[in-house]
C-alpha cells in the first residue's frame, strides 16, 4: 500500500494520504474553494454544490471525491468557476444578504464571507421568500426557513454526531425545509436542546434566541421595522460590495463590545470547553469549536444554554454572619477575622481533629489544592474531603486494587474506537451527554457493538445490542461469573496475563462459588445470555467498560468497580487504544477535587498521608508539621458531629444538606455544630444552618484549571467581573489562611498550580504555559510537561510493574421486604444537575422540566389504581418524600425512578440513610426500599408538552442528499454548465 499519493492541484504537486478527501486536501493548500456545506467536524454532506472542481477534465464535488489514485485537480478553470457561481446563485435565491442588520454580521456567516472571497456582486436569481413562518417556539433558539438554504449541517450533526435524531429536510415537499420530529414545532419535538444544530449552521437560518435583537448595532428592532431596515439597507447597498464593505465595518465595531472567552463547562465531568459570548454581563451565547479535546462541536443543553444562574438575582453577594439568629450583611474584614478567631478557638480547646472541611467538585484544581492545603498547614487536621465519596471514591478505590491509577484508562476518543462498550449503571446519555454520543455515533455507524446493564430503560437501554436488567446490587455477581467461565473455557489472555497480571491463581481460586447457576439466581439473568455475553466479550479486540454511580452508590461499589478491572485485566483489554475502564465522573471537576488532595487519606497526587517521604516533601515546603493519620471523610464527619467530637466544619461549594444520605441525619449535625461556614454563590438548604456564608463566584468569574473525567487539565479564563463583594474561592482561602497568621501571597491560580506540581509527581510538568487556549494535558504529566493520554502503555504504577488480580466475595447486603416492597432507583437527569441550584434559575429548562417527578411502571400504577400526575409519598425506615408520579416503560415492576434534581419535598435523601460501601464509605444512595401511599389518584403530568420525551425522533443516516438530486428541478451545476458551454 503506498504512503502518499500525488495530486496536481491547478500545476503544484501535493501528497494526499490514500482515502483523503479532496476537499480537506484543498484546504491544506493555499487555493481557495467555496464551501458552504462542508465542515471538518461533520465531513462531505454534498448539498450546496459550491466546491465544484475539474478533476481529471470532468466537474465533481471536491467534498464528494476521495483521492485514491494520482488526479489532476483545476480549481480556477472557467467551467470549474461558472459551476461554483451557479451553485453560489442558487444559495443566494434561498437566503436573503442583509448583513449589516442581521444578528449573525459577527465575522463567521459562511456564506457572507464565501460570497465575498469568491467576489460575486449581484445574484442572477432573486431571492425568493419562502412559504414558511420562522418557528419561534423552542427556549433557546429559533429557526427561520427564510434563511435556510437546506445545506443540512443541522441534520448531519442531529443524526450522526449527537445522534439524537430529531431534524430531518423533507426533500419530497414542494418546497422544502428542515423538520423537526417528521414535521411539529421545535417545542413538541424530541429536540434535547443540545444547540448542536445551531453552532454547525453557516448563517443566521438557526439563532440562538439569547442573540437576536443583542448582537449587532442595528438589529433590535419588532419584525415590521428590521423588514424596513432590510429593505433600506439593499437600496442603500447596490451590489454585495459596498453591502459587505458596510456590514464589516459594523461586524468590526461588534468585536469591539463582544468578548469571546475560553471556558470550560461547570456540570458534568466530560470537560466541554468552548467560547463564550458577553457583552457586559449578558451571555450571549456558547460556541464550541473543533479544536476542544473533549468535546469538539459538541455540547448539551446545560453547557450550551444552562448558564442563567451565574446573573440571577439570588446570588450572595455580601458576607453574612448570623446575629441574633439572623443572616447580617458584614464587610470582609469583619466575616474574615471573625472565622480566623472561631478557628483559632475552637482549635485551641479541642484540637486540630475538631475542625473539618469539605471542598468541591464544581471549584478548581487550584482551589482545592489550597483547601486542603488550609486544613493540613493552617490548622494541622487531615479531616478533608469532597463529594467524589459520594459517587466515584469506589471507583477509584478498585482501580487503585488493581491498576494502579484512579482514573479513566484512556480518552472519549478511546471509548469510541472500542469494538464494544459496555456499561454498567451508568444513565449514559443524560448523565454524560455528550459522551454518550460518542458511543451513539460509534454504534451507528462505525458497527461498534453496545451492551448496557441497568435497572431502566433509558436511551442508551433503547439503543443497546443487548441490554440486561440484572436484580439491583447484583452486578458484581455476574462480572464474577462471566469472569470465571472465560477462565473456565480456557479464553482468558494468557500470554497477558502472564506478562503484566500478579495473582491470577488466588482469584481463580476466589471465583469458584460465581457459578452460572449461582448468578442466574441472584442476578435474574439467565445463564445462556451470560455464556452469550462472555463469548463476546473474548470475540471483541478492543473492550471498553463504562460505570457510574448504578454501580458506585452500593455497599458493594468498590468491590464491583474491583470486579469490572478484574474482568478487564484477564481479557487483556488495558494498555491499548480503544480498551480499559472507564469510571464517568459526574461533577466538572470531581476528578481533580481529589486528585489535588482534598481527601482525609491521600496528599495530592494520590500519595498517602502516612507516606513519611511524601509528607516530609509538604513539610518541607511549608515549613509545618503534617499529621500523619488519615482524618475523617465526609461521612465520617456527620458522625463525628453527632458524636461531639466535630464542632466546626467548612464547606466549600456544596450543597452537604441535600445531597448527603439521610437529610434529617445530616441536618441535625449541622445545628450540633458550635461553628458552621458556608461559601457558595447562593443561600443553599445548607448555607441555611450556617453561622458565616462567604460569598463565591462561578467559574466565569475566575480563572483556575478543572480536570475531567479523562484525567485532562484544562484551563478557564475570566469572562466576567465578580458580582458584588464576592470573590474566587481561592481568594477567600487564602485571606483566611493569612488572618490565621500565615503569609500566602499567591497572586494568580497559575501560582498555586507551579507549588502543587513542584510537590506532586502526577503533576510535575503541569504548567499553565501548556494550557493556553484549548491545549490540554492528561495526567500523569512528567516533569517535562509530557502527558499521558493513554495509561500504563510502559506497565502498571506497582513495584514490579505488573497489575494486581484481586480475589472478591459476594453476600447480598440489601433487599425490598414485605412492608417496604418496592425499590426507588435513583440518578440524573439530562437537563437539570445534581440538586438543581444552578440548572433550576434556567427560565429556559425550567420550562421545560419545572419539577422533579417518580416514574412508575405501567404494570405498577395499573396494581395500586394511579394514573399519570398522581400525588403519592414514599416512606422509607429514614425518611419520606412526596412527589408527583410520570407513568413510563423505562421503569417496570416494582421498580420506581427518582432523579436527583429537587432540594424540596421529592430531595431523595429524605429517603437514604446511614449504609455506605464498606471500603469507601460512600452513601448506598441506590439501596432504598420504600412503600407507597397514595395521596391522589391522578393530576396534571409533571411532564409539560414541551418535555423532550415526548417527541418522536426519527433516525436516518445524514441528509439523504440523493433525495434532493432526484427533485425534478435539480440539476447538477456541472452538467449546466457542459450544456451551455
Amino acid at each position: 500500500m503506498q504512503e502518499h499519493i500525488i495530486v496536481i492541484i491547478n500545476g503544484e504537486e501535493y501528497l494526499a494520504d490514500p482515502g483523503q478527501n479532496l476537499l480537506n486536501l484543498i484546504n491544506t493548500t493555499e487555493e481557495f474553494v467555496p464551501q458552504i456545506c462542508y465542515n471538518e467536524s461533520l465531513g462531505p454532506v454534498q448539498t450546496c454544490d459550491t466546491c465544484m472542481v475539474e478533476v481529471n477534465g470532468e466537474i465533481v464535488r471536491a467534498c464528494g471525491t476521495t483521492v485514491n489514485s494520482s488526479i489532476e485537480v483545476n480549481t480556477t478553470i472557467d467551467t470549474a468557476y461558472e459551476a461554483q457561481k451557479e451553485a453560489l446563485d442558487t444559495i443566494l435565491e434561498n437566503h436573503e444578504l442583509y448583513c449589516t442588520v442581521c444578528d449573525y454580521n459577527n465575522g463567521t456567516c459562511e456564506i457572507h464571507n464565501t460570497v465575498a472571497e469568491f467576489g460575486l456582486e449581484h445574484q442572477s436569481r432573486p431571492f425568493k421568500p419562502k412559504q414558511y413562518e420562522a418557528d419561534n417556539s423552542g427556549s433557546f433558539y429559533r429557526y427561520d426557513p427564510d434563511q435556510c438554504i437546506l445545506c443540512g449541517r443541522c441534520v448531519e450533526v442531529c443524526q450522526d454526531v449527537q445522534v439524537n435524531e430529531t431534524l430531518l429536510i423533507d426533500w419530497e415537499r414542494e418546497q422544502p425545509r428542515v423538520v423537526w420530529d417528521g414535521d411539529v414545532p421545535i417545542d413538541q419535538s424530541s429536540c434535547v436542546s443540545c444547540g448542536q444544530c445551531v453552532t454547525v449552521c453557516p448563517c443566521n437560518a438557526l439563532m440562538e434566541t439569547s442573540m437576536v435583537g443583542e448582537a449587532g448595532f442595528m438589529t433590535d428592532h419588532k419584525p415590521g421595522l428590521l423588514r424596513s431596515m432590510i429593505d433600506l439597507t439593499k437600496k442603500a447597498e447596490p451590489g454585495y460590495g459596498p453591502l459587505f464593505a458596510i456590514s464589516d465595518t459594523e461586524a468590526a465595531m461588534r468585536e469591539e463590545r463582544i468578548e469571546k472567552t475560553k471556558t470550560v463547562c461547570t456540570y458534568c465531568g466530560v470537560g466541554c470547553t468552548f467560547d463564550v459570548w458577553t457583552k457586559d454581563r449578558k451571555i450571549l451565547k456558547v460556541e464550541p469549536q473543533k479544536d476542544s479535546p473533549a468535546n469538539g462541536i459538541s455540547s448539551c443543553i446545560k453547557g450550551k444554554f444552562g448558564w442563567d444562574y451565574v446573573n440571577s438575582e439570588e446570588r450572595i453577594t455580601k458576607p453574612l454572619i448570623r446575629k441574633d439568629g439572623h443572616f447580617t450583611e458584614v464587610e470582609w474584614d469583619e466575616a474574615l477575622a471573625y472565622v480566623a478567631k472561631r478557628f483559632d478557638e475552637i482549635k485551641a480547646e479541642h484540637g486540630p481533629d475538631a475542625l473539618g472541611f469539605i471542598s468541591s467538585s464544581k471549584a478548581t484544581n487550584e482551589e482545592s489544592y489550597l483547601m486542603q492545603k488550609l486544613a493540613r498547614q493552617v490548622i494541622g487536621t487531615n479531616n478533608i474531603d469532597n463529594c467524589s465519596r459520594y459517587c466515584q471514591a469506589p471507583a477509584t478505590k478498585g482501580l487503585f486494587r488493581t491498576v494502579g491509577h484512579g482514573g479513566d484508562s484512556g480518552s472519549i476518543d478511546d471509548i469510541a474506537e472500542a469494538e464494544l462498550v459496555i456499561t454498567i449503571g451508568s444513565n449514559t446519555a443524560e448523565s454524560h451527554p455528550v459522551l454518550a454520543s460518542r458511543i451513539k455515533r460509534s454504534q451507528k455507524l462505525f458497527g461498534q457493538k453496545l451492551f448496557v446493564f441497568d435497572l431502566r430503560k433509558h436511551e442508551m437501554a433503547q439503543r443497546a445490542d443487548r441490554f440486561l436488567q440484572p436484580k439491583s446490587g447484583t452486578d458484581l455477581v455476574w462480572l464474577q461469573a462471566i469472569s470465571k467461565y472465560i477462565i473456565d473455557q480456557g479464553w482468558e489472555k494468557r500470554e497477558f496475563i502472564t506478562k503484566w497480571v500478579n495473582d491470577f491463581a488466588a482469584y481463580k481460586e476466589s471465583l469458584a462459588k460465581f457459578t452460572m447457576d449461582y448468578a442466574e439466581k441472584l442476578t435474574g439473568i439467565p445463564q445462556k445470555t451470560l455464556k452469550e455475553i462472555a463469548k463476546e466479550i473474548v470475540a471483541a479486540d478492543k473492550l471498553a467498560i463504562c460505570w457510574a454511580m448504578g454501580v458506585t452508590q452500593h455497599q458493594l461499589g468498590s468491590d464491583t468497580s474491583t470486579a469490572i478491572s478484574n474482568l478487564l485485566l484477564i481479557t487483556g483489554n488495558y494498555m491499548r487504544n480503544g480498551t480499559g475502564a472507564y469510571p464517568l465522573r459526574g461533577h466538572n471537576n470531581v476528578q481533580g477535587c481529589s486528585d489535588f488532595g482534598s481527601m482525609p487519606d491521600f496528599l495530592p497526587g494520590y500519595e498517602k498521608v502516612s507516606d513519611d517521604a511524601a509528607r516530609n516533601r509538604y513539610k518541607k515546603a511549608w515549613k509545618k508539621e503534617l499529621p500523619t493519620d488519615p482524618g475523617k471523610d465526609n461521612h465520617e464527619m456527620m458522625h463525628a458531629i453527632h458524636d461531639g467530637e466535630l464542632r466546626s466544619l467548612y464547606v466549600l461549594g456544596e450543597d452537604t444538606g441535600v445531597v448527603d444520605s439521610n437529610i434529617n441525619y445530616v441536618t441535625a449535625a449541622f445545628e450540633k455544630l458550635d461553628f458552621f461556614v458556608v461559601q457558595d454563590l447562593f443561600l443553599t438548604k445548607t448555607a441555611e444552618y450556617a453561622d458565616v456564608i462567604l460569598p463565591a463566584v462561578p467559574s466565569l468569574e475566575k480563572e483556575g484549571t478543572f480536570t475531567n473525567t479523562e484525567r485532562r487539565i484544562q484551563r478557564l479564563y475570566q469572562a466576567l467581573d465578580p458580582v458584588g463583594e464576592s470573590k474566587a474561592d481561592w481568594k477567600i482561602i487564602m485571606e483566611i489562611a493569612n488572618e490565621m497568621g500565615y503569609d500566602w501571597n499567591y497572586l494568580h491560580p497559575s501560582e498555586i498550580m507551579a507549588e502543587s506540581a513542584s510537590l506532586a509527581p502526577l503533576f510535575a510538568g503541569v504548567k499553565y504555559e501548556l494550557l493556553t487556549n484549548y491545549n490540554s494535558l492528561q495526567w500523569p504529566v512528567a516533569a517535562d510537561g509530557t502527558d499521558s493520554p493513554l495509561l500504563y502503555v510502559d506497565g502498571f504504577p506497582f513495584a514490579d510493574n505488573k497489575a494486581k488480580l484481586y480475589p472478591l466475595d459476594f453476600e447480598l447486603p440489601y433487599d425490598t421486604s414485605e412492608e417496604y416492597d418496592l425499590h426507588v432507583n435513583n440518578g440524573r437527569l439530562l437537563e437539570h444537575f445534581h440538586e438543581g441550584n444552578m440548572t433550576y434559575k434556567s427560565p429556559g429548562i425550567s420550562r421545560k422540566t419545572p419539577q422533579a417527578f417518580i416514574e412508575v411502571s405501567p404494570e405498577l400504577a395499573d396494581e395500586r389504581g394511579i394514573q399519570e400526575g398522581a400525588e403519592i409519598r414514599l416512606t422509607s425506615k429514614a425518611g419520606y418524600v412526596t412527589g408527583i408520579v410520570h407513568i413510563t416503560d423505562r421503569v417496570s415492576g416494582k421498580e420506581l425512578y427518582l432523579p436527583l434534581n429537587d432540594n424540596g419535598k421529592t430531595a431523595v435523601n429524605y429517603l437514604t440513610d446511614n449504609r455506605v460501601d464498606k471500603d469507601s464509605n460512600t452513601p448506598a444512595y441506590k439501596e432504598i426500599a420504600v412503600k407507597m401511599e397514595v395521596l391522589k389518584k391522578k393530576g396534571k403530568s409533571p411532564l409539560p408538552p414541551t418535555n423532550h420525551r415526548r417527541g418522536n425522533p426519527q433516525s436516518q443516516i445524514g441528509v439523504n442528499v440523493e433525495r434532493k438530486w432526484k427533485r425534478d428541478e435539480y440539476t447538477f451545476p456541472g452538467s449546466k454548465v457542459k450544456h451551455n458551454g
